[in-house]
């Protein structure tokens, strides 16, 4: 059987046995999630709770925190960069189970403070296992998913990232209260135990030929796709300053306290855990053109409203949608992808890839563009808040841009 006849065979399939075929959908948008949860939720988010932990426990100092913070992002930039030589070493199922095992390892290796060198090494190998999975598991189940569910099956996927973020601030002070090594061990049995319940219900990998195109057409989407890229990128700075700054500036800033501060990050992580449901199912009714375009305008808004009213209701409001486009971005940029590159896999394979790559170097530059902004301002957070603005209304006039130079081509 072809490739063209592989696909043909899983389409007909998905026409003629609607009811198996949700339900072995479903399985793998689950393997999905299981795996976000591990290697992007817990391995990336799950860190943030513990510094306060690791530092009054004199395992590092304040300085050297920051540092084993920023490993976990070096290592999913270089994880986003290998994802797809690994997959063509060893098979993406094979990657996707491997860097689960992975991720799971790095908590148990982390319960020690062996020294700062060891330590480094498994933050950095948990970041791996984020880069490449973030590349690998949509692109292995959505070949399975019809075209009219594929938001809301990447929205699932995803969904894994949110429930990571909403764990950080619920289940780590729970371990927590165990004390910081059983800490460690207790996100390494969960890790465990997720990985082992989706080892059996990764998909068959399907490839795909690409259709021929008219070379217009082509040349279009591939403008298209690398304006996407930026605009991904764009995206991610403009998540930093919540994502890095939001419980600081309400505890600090504002004078609010760490508790209040607390709350609007839990706040962040319910919207979180929404987000990619939702967006996905927009990018399913509308298209994802339109979707992507719209979430944008909507995340300028939220970004750009602490700098306009810090009165709590706008806080909530300006928490819970970043919170929720924090993941909920990934499957309506990937939903492009497949609009704009349609029929050929290894294609969108590829420019999945390139779109991770671009968000972890917007988003680490941001990170430390930021916080170099901060300390040199004074510690004036609406800078940020107004320059994360900045960057998605940019990625907003890019797309509006396009289109209108399209229209009139």
């Amino acid at each position: 059987m072809t490739d063209a006849n592989a696909k043909q065979h899983i389409e007909a399939r998905l026409h003629a046995q609607p009811g198996a075929d949700s339900r072995s959908t479903w399985r793998y948008a689950v393997a999905g999630l299981s795996a976000s949860l591990v290697g992007l939720g817990l391995a990336r988010f799950s860190y943030t709770p513990l510094i306060p932990a690791l530092i009054a426990a004199k395992w590092f100092s304040a300085s050297d925190v920051v540092y084993l913070g920023a490993a976990n992002l070096a290592g999913y930039l270089a994880g986003a960069l290998a994802a797809r030589a690994v997959s063509a070493r060893i098979g993406a199922v094979r990657a996707l189970r491997a860097m689960m095992l992975l991720a799971t390892l790095s908590f148990f290796a982390s319960s020690t403070p062996v020294s700062f060198t060891w330590f480094f090494a498994w933050r950095f190998l948990s970041g791996l296992t984020g880069g490449i999975i973030m590349v690998l598991a949509a692109s292995v189940i959505l070949p399975h998913t019809s075209p009219s569910r594929r938001g809301i099956v990447g929205g699932v996927i995803f969904a894994g990232v949110g429930l990571g973020v909403a764990a950080s601030g619920t289940l780590v002070p729970l371990l927590l209260q165990q004390g910081l090594q059983q800490s460690w061990y207790g996100l390494g049995a969960l890790s465990a135990l997720l990985t082992l319940a989706s080892w059996w219900n990764w998909p068959e990998e399907v490839k795909t030929d690409a259709a021929p195109t008219h070379h217009a057409k082509q040349r279009h989407a591939s403008t298209a796709a690398r304006a996407l890229l930026i605009q991904y990128g764009l995206n991610a700075v403009a998540l930093v300053p919540h994502m890095v700054f939001i419980v600081d500036f309400v505890a600090r800033g504002l004078g609010q306290g760490i508790a209040a501060g607390s709350r609007y990050w839990v706040l962040y992580g319910l919207g979180a855990i929404a987000g990619p449901l939702v967006a996905g199912h927009l990018g399913d009714r509308s298209g994802f053109g339109p979707a992507l375009r719209a979430a944008f305008l909507i995340e300028a808004a939220a970004v750009l409203l602490p700098t306009v009213s810090t009165a709590p209701v706008s806080l909530i409001v300006s928490s819970v949608v970043i919170g929720g486009f924090t993941p909920g971005i990934v499957p309506l940029v990937l939903g492009r992808i497949h609009e704009l590159v349609p029929h050929a896999a290894e294609q969108q394979r590829a420019t999945w890839s390139h779109a991770t790559t671009s968000f972890a170097l917007f988003q680490a530059a941001a990170a430390y563009g930021f916080s170099w902004i901060y300390a040199n301002t004074g510690g004036d957070y609406l800078v940020l808040f107004a320059l994360g603005g900045g960057a998605v209304v940019l990625a907003l006039a890019i797309d509006l841009g396009l289109a209108l130079t399209t229209r009139k081509a």
